[in-house]
């Protein structure tokens, strides 16, 4: 199965660079359906380039603090300098949907 998901500049340059190879979500209906082997096409929302990716593993974890304590920073998409805190997703989910849904770590590879 081929799925689209949309990135803001800075995670897409991470993934095409090879970085960044965990992609986190929201573990809602729609992440749900996502299993190892389907086809990731990412788009970058300011440009409208894409890359494709094939999902490797899915790690469902209960809220972002577990997903974040599973792996090295720099493989979320951040970088050597930043800080990582898994309160920076609540810019984009909110507690009550992180509590209903659990989280996902989508490791993907660059095709």
């Amino acid at each position: 199965m081929e799925y689209t998901m949309h990135l803001r500049e800075h995670p897409f340059y991470m993934i095409k660079s090879g970085k960044k190879d965990i992609e986190i979500r929201l573990y809602d209906d729609k992440r749900k359906k996502i299993q190892k082997g389907d086809t990731i096409e990412f788009s970058n929302v300011e440009t409208g380039q894409t890359i494709k990716t094939e999902v490797v593993d899915l790690h469902v974890c209960k809220d972002f603090a577990s997903l974040y304590n599973s792996f090295d920073k720099t493989r979320l998409g951040y970088l050597e300098n930043e800080e990582a805190s898994p309160d920076d997703m609540q810019k984009y989910y909110s507690l009550e949907e992180i509590n209903q849904f659990g989280v996902v770590g989508i490791e993907i590879k660059l095709i």
